[in-house]
């Protein structure tokens, strides 16, 4: 038998606009029953036991503030965790386990973040219930699981927890002096000099907290969560901000804390990168806002082929409608009847002490040129260079039409404005009327963000905001500088299939800036690598094509990628493994076909 779930977005919905239409065209209250009535705080309240799941107010409601879910009735026995009346709720946990690094996977707002809060001890599980639930009511519920001893601990105030948190800009706040100060307040391991090594923090530390940039905050925040001694890690979204070669170093940290009999949960959309460092995978699938369901745990390459395809056979329970499929194709020969719509000649522009050296080239039609390498390089400089927001000191571009161009950091207007009417503006008219509507808007979920004010969107809504009004421009040629930034593993494939499609299909051309190997991999005809040293020098080569491009990154990298024979998805070999080691000889660091390999 079902159990029906109802929420309210207490975000979208808007009394003061709105004469309660979904109390008004409820088919139970015209039977004098109160499905649906008036809270004390003017917002409406559903009645879960009387609400026939009819769906006619999710259908009327104008701000689309309403949603009504069936679920299993088994699950309500596993509920953790409600914020309260028509709200979010939890259920099941992760389970935690020794010496591994357990990765946390699924889109964003269905609980990940609720889940550590949880773990952690930082939010004390009500277990669905109204009013203060007891420790003795939560030790009882997980009685008889592994569980059990983790809420003890944290009851008895007895367990060492790590938490390095999404938002590591709060510690700007928490911390002004310099980085070194706190790492060596907080180093129980005695291990500051190792970290300050592998993540490359030596010329960071020495400056004060608000001074670091968004990956020296990052990197900071790991190093603090690292050194400490506790008995479980947490690591929210670690990737953000960081460059490839960053990421993997800090994937080696990560590691090797749970290698000391630890453990480690991690939080992070970087699938390739997840893959890497992960041992174990815990899903979190449901509806975003409404509720989400932790999976069983699962091997690493079962569970990421799990999450693409929407289906996990063990629990027998689909959560998407479509698998997520990876085509693996290798680009055509370029055409020289192709048009060149962007040429530059070698490029040079410097900064103070840091000077960028870029060599000709140039973007064809209905081509997408990707471009990679470390932070500070100068990536973001010549993007604006080619967008004509920068000027270079040496050298011309010569574009056939204008650029639309998506800064790196992108923040909301001043003015006070829905999704709905920035998008409608940018199109000169209803964006539900155009192509594009279903190419792109309704793809990406941008639709369900249509009546949320700019000012109020998250990071991930703000960016796949950004990225729709972008390519909404009347315009032939697109400049994306890290689109995939605070966006889900799941939007960021359904982002670079929906760039190469659009570019493809209308012969438009987009060059794009990602740290997400993955999303490059997926998006780019060509590929410019950048090179050099950070903050000191960039230089970059012509675009090469994409197989020999990704090659020499990979080397440049140390790193070898295989296909997983499955989904075709890109996995990293482990280092030393016989793949490994096979294909470097070969001098492949870069896979097309679908191979078997090693775990």
């Amino acid at each position: 038998m079902p159990h029906r779930i109802a929420v309210i977005d207490r975000e979208l919905c808007n009394p003061k606009k709105c004469p309660y239409i979904c109390i008004n065209v409820c088919p139970i209250n015209k039977m004098k029953k109160d499905t649906i009535k008036k809270g004390e705080d003017d917002f409406p309240v559903i009645s879960e036991i009387l609400c026939t799941g009819c769906g006619i107010c999710v259908k009327r409601c104008p701000f689309d503030a309403v949603s009504i879910v069936n679920l299993a009735e088994e699950l309500l026995k596993d509920k953790i965790h409600q914020y309260g009346p028509n709200s979010y709720r939890l259920y099941r946990l992760p389970t935690p386990r020794p010496n591994s690094v357990i990765g946390v996977l699924g889109r964003n707002g269905v609980g990940k973040t609720t889940v550590i809060s949880i773990m952690s001890g930082l939010l004390k599980p009500n277990l669905g219930l109204e009013g203060e639930v007891s420790w003795e009511e939560i030790l009882n519920y997980f009685k008889g699981t592994a569980l059990k001893d983790h809420f003890e601990k944290i009851a008895n105030n007895k367990l060492r927890v790590s938490v390095k948190p999404q938002a590591v800009y709060n510690l700007t706040k928490l911390w002004t002096k310099d980085g070194l100060s706190l790492l060596n307040m907080v180093d129980q391991r005695g291990v500051l000099k190792e970290l300050i090594e592998q993540l490359n923090l030596k010329d960071s530390i020495t400056k004060s907290i608000p001074q670091l940039s968004g990956g020296e905050l990052q990197r900071l925040s790991i190093a603090v969560a690292a050194a400490k001694d506790a008995d479980i890690y947490f690591f929210d979204e670690p990737s953000s901000f960081n460059d490839v070669y960053q990421r993997l170093a800090v994937s080696q940290v990560i590691m090797d804390v749970a290698k000391e009999g630890k453990c480690v949960f991690v939080v992070e959309h970087d699938l390739t990168i997840l893959d890497y460092l992960s041992d174990h995978i815990h899903l979190i699938y449901g509806e975003p806002g409404v509720y989400g369901i932790v999976s069983q745990v699962m091997p690493t390459k079962a569970g990421i082929n799990a999450f693409l395809d929407g289906y996990i056979p063990e629990e027998n329970v689909r959560f998407r409608d479509k698998r997520i499929i990876f085509d693996v194709y290798a680009p055509g020969t370029e055409s020289i009847d192709t048009i060149p719509i962007v040429e530059y000649t070698e490029l040079e522009k410097t900064y103070g002490d840091f000077s960028l050296k870029v060599r000709r080239g140039r973007l064809r039609v209905g081509e997408v040129i990707g471009v990679v390498g470390a932070n500070a390089l100068g990536k973001t400089t010549f993007i604006k260079i080619i967008a004509g927001v920068e000027k270079p000191d040496v050298g011309t571009v010569k574009s056939n039409s204008k650029i639309a161009y998506k800064p790196q950091y992108v923040t909301p207007p001043k003015e006070r404005q829905n999704v709905k009417e920035l998008l409608d503006n940018i199109a000169g008219r209803d964006v539900t009327s155009i192509s594009e509507y279903n190419e792109i808007i309704v793809p990406l979920h941008v639709d369900k963000l249509f009546e949320k004010e700019l000012q109020k969107l998250s990071g991930g809504e703000l960016q796949k905001t950004a990225v729709t009004a972008t390519l909404l421009q009347n315009t032939e040629i697109y400049a994306l500088d890290e689109p995939s930034a605070f966006i889900d593993a799941e939007d960021r494939v359904e982002l670079a299939k929906i760039i190469q499609r659009y570019v493809r299909s209308r012969n438009k051309s987009a060059i794009i800036v990602d740290h997400d190997v993955q999303l490059i991999d997926i998006v780019s005809d060509k590929l410019m690598i950048f090179k050099g040293k950070p903050s000191i020098i960039g230089e970059a080569e012509s675009p090469l094509r994409k197989n020999e491009g990704m090659n020499s990154f990979l080397k440049e990298l140390g790193i070898t990628y295989r296909r997983d024979y499955e989904t075709g998805r890109p996995r990293i070999n482990k280092p030393k493994s016989k793949l490994d080691r096979a294909q470097k000889e070969e001098d492949r660091y870069y896979y097309i076909t679908r191979v078997e390999g090693e775990e």
